[in-house]
């Protein structure tokens, strides 16, 4: 059975998927973008407020540019850095509008497989179409065919919890009235009072936390903001690599989270718990959050928590295709050796396209923040790349499809996360971070941490 009148579906209507429903048109291949939320870019919006930490020169896509352009859509200025309402209302949003009904939202799938073929059977799988069940925002089920299917759905609505053996800790969904897994606007006045005046765990190591502390910082620090106090809660200990790595990242604003962060410390505004796994989340008296550790601690009780410990992918709705995910992150398992944060050094992910994104399963493909699994540090330019190889394999030019050129900055820490919890891992190296016994800590921070924190953006990773 012939496939190729079908339509590719592309699952998320994000900056990934839209990017690839580009590459595909340039291709003469027709997208049909499923989106699960109310408009396009859903997700983005949700983190309105926060700066990305790469410029409008990486976050737009060379094939939807070429879309736009013909509509007199102007490109903003390549060296400034949008936030994620800017990403979405100046970039996204054009972008879905172009698609017309070749976008449609408030379409969640809820499965994919092969027609008339669950994943057991083999008989003429290949030569059958991908069969997509969605359900739609008014309560109508549909079943749609296509010739290839793009998962670019993401990990936003999958967070991962605040316990240190990735199970949420014991009581915190019950405690989920004081609990948020996003970074807070604080520019909000609603969300700005729910942590004024109060006492905020931030559990997390990555960018998002660096963000979340440095915005609890600017809040302690303003006209109204007395009382406010960050707690940050780290599972390994605290050495050169923690603060990411600063003025030797090249994204700059990437190397000023950790500056913020760190100067968020130093300053007083927030105190850094060392070598913490949260086992439980308890509750005292008067309704504040008391945080349990494996090893039998109990920090003192605070008022909020924000769970900033990644993401993790939804892989529910692919249960009927034959995936090839490795076993640690839920990455492609060609892809994972490249981005895994055991052996992964100095931020250096090398090119990558459809080969490295393909199953056993022809035509199915994870890209975007989803193609990393639980892995951190995805930039738009790589989901980019990888859907323009795709888009080139699946129109059967795999020359095209194999000339995968990508040069991603480094990060600047160098050293897998592996190391990190190593007991005879030297305090003073740069390529880890040892587990010294539990304590409060606060650091002495260099002359040049605020400076340089100020003259770039506070920023924010989440999918940029």
């Amino acid at each position: 059975m012939s496939t190729q009148h079908l339509p590719v579906v592309v699952i998320g209507a994000g900056p990934i998927g839209l990017a690839a429903a580009a590459h595909l048109v340039d291709r003469g291949i027709e997208p049909l973008v499923l989106e699960a939320g109310p408009t396009a870019a859903s997700a983005v919006r949700e983190w309105s407020h926060v700066r990305l930490f790469s410029t409008w020169g990486e976050v737009v896509d060379p094939a939807a540019e070429k879309l736009l352009s013909p509509t007199g859509w102007t490109h903003p200025d390549p060296a400034t850095y949008p936030s994620g309402g800017d990403w979405s209302e100046q970039y996204l949003q054009p972008l879905a509008d172009v698609f017309g009904d070749r976008v449609r939202l408030g379409a969640k799938v809820t499965g994919v497989s092969r027609a008339g073929r669950d994943r057991i059977v083999d008989a003429d799988r290949e030569q059958q179409p991908f069969v997509v069940h969605v359900a739609h925002a008014d309560g109508r089920e549909e079943r749609l065919f296509a010739r290839a299917v793009i998962d670019a759905s993401g990990t936003w609505a999958t967070p991962s919890p605040a316990g240190g053996s990735g199970l949420p800790a014991l009581g915190e969904k019950a405690a989920a009235d004081r609990i948020t897994y996003r970074v807070p606007d604080l520019k909000n006045p609603a969300v700005r009072a729910r942590y004024v005046g109060r006492r905020t765990a931030v559990i997390g190591s990555g960018a998002s936390a660096f963000t979340a502390l440095a915005y609890l910082a600017d809040l302690t620090k303003s006209d109204d903001g007395a009382g406010t106090k960050g707690v940050w809660i780290l599972r390994r200990g605290i050495s050169g690599s923690t603060f990411g790595g600063g003025e030797a990242d090249q994204l700059p604003a990437r190397g000023a989270l950790g500056l913020a962060a760190k100067a968020a410390v130093d300053e007083g505004h927030a105190d850094a718990v060392t070598g913490f796994r949260t086992e439980a989340i308890e509750r005292d008296a008067e309704g504040r959050l008391i945080l349990v550790g494996e090893d039998g601690r109990r920090l003192e009780p605070v008022d909020e928590v924000i769970v900033l410990t990644g993401f993790r992918p939804d892989l529910s709705f692919l249960d009927e295709l034959r995936l090839n995910l490795d076993e640690r992150l839920q990455a492609p398992v060609e892809l994972a050796p490249l981005i895994d944060p055991n052996q992964h050094s100095c931020g250096t992910v090398y090119p990558h396209g459809h080969r490295e994104l393909s199953h056993p399963e022809q035509g199915i493909y994870l890209v975007g923040m989803k193609s990393y699994g639980r892995a951190p540090t995805f930039l738009a330019m790589t989901g980019y790349e990888q859907v323009r190889s795709v888009a080139a394999a699946i129109a059967g030019d795999l020359d095209s499809a194999d000339r995968v050129e990508l040069v991603l900055p480094e990060t600047g820490v160098c050293g897998g996360a592996g190391l990190f919890d190593t007991p005879d891992a030297g305090q003073t190296s740069a390529s880890g971070c040892c587990a010294p016994a539990p304590q409060l800590v606060q650091l002495g921070a260099p002359a040049t941490a605020g400076a340089a924190a100020e003259q770039t953006p506070a920023g924010g990773c989440c999918g940029s």
